[in-house]
């Protein structure tokens, strides 16, 4: 597997990245995971503006899906004629709040075929996907991607939990956010910290551990790289819209 991270600034576009999109490639399928506000951008420049076999997006959160909508003109209105509908996993909610932001009483299911998300095991592609609802306050799922013996679990948003846990148990890589600062006091069942990154990746016995969602401007990167060390000795590091990592 190749994860190639598109976007990774947390709530809202960073000066340096997008908000969360991340594409996993394998045998040739590109699975595009989360298209938050700004990764249409990232996706022309790093992969290519028709790359993604399928889309997942864990949440509905403004930036974990805000391109979705945009891309929805991408495929319609191409010049060579509408493409095929793209497949879309995604919470229950996803063909209305997509259909509302792109246009009032709107519909994108020419666009998108959808498919519910709800705990459990199933393929995309080559992959063998698992997501389970983790600690956020709208629906949401962590995820785990599977693929020639190789694993990748990604967090989403989430504050500590057990199935967060239960998702990265020994995977290779483990893309985690990190939102929060340690030591402050911070909203209960939101975002992660540092630290509890860091703590959920030595629980779990992740190979490598990939801080996202940090909020460059109301956060220190420096910090939370530092608590997140401190409570993990693995290989560690915080992504860059761009970086590409061979799983």
């Amino acid at each position: 597997m190749r994860l190639t991270v598109l976007g990774c600034a947390g709530s809202f576009p960073g000066p340096e990245s997008p908000c969360s999109a991340y594409l996993v490639e394998a045998d040739g399928f590109r699975l595009l995971v989360d298209f938050g506000s700004g990764s249409l951008s990232s996706l022309q420049r790093y992969a290519g503006l028709h790359a993604p076999d399928a889309i997942l997006l864990t949440h509905l959160h403004c930036d974990h899906i805000l391109d979705a909508v945009t891309y929805v003109v991408v495929r319609r209105y191409a010049p060579e004629g509408p493409y095929p509908a793209l497949p879309v996993y995604a919470p229950s909610g996803a063909p209305d709040r997509l259909g509302a932001a792109y246009h009032d009483d709107g519909s994108v299911e020419d666009v998108y075929q959808f498919y519910a998300l709800e705990p459990g095991t199933f393929p995309i592609g080559p992959f063998t996907v698992t997501v389970d609802r983790v600690n956020h306050p709208v629906e949401t799922y962590g995820v785990r991607l599977e693929h020639g013996g190789r694993s990748l679990c990604y967090s989403s948003d989430t504050a500590p939990c057990d199935a967060l846990l239960r998702l990265a148990q020994n995977a290779d890589v483990f893309l985690c956010e990190a939102s929060f600062l340690d030591g402050v006091d911070n909203p209960p069942d939101l975002h992660l910290t540092g630290r509890e990154a860091g703590e959920t990746a030595t629980k779990a016995m992740v190979g490598r551990l990939l801080l996202t969602h940090l909020v460059a401007a109301w956060g220190s990167e420096a910090h939370t790289l530092e608590s997140a060390a401190a409570a993990y000795t693995g290989p560690l590091e915080v992504v860059r819209a761009g970086a590409s990592y061979d799983i």
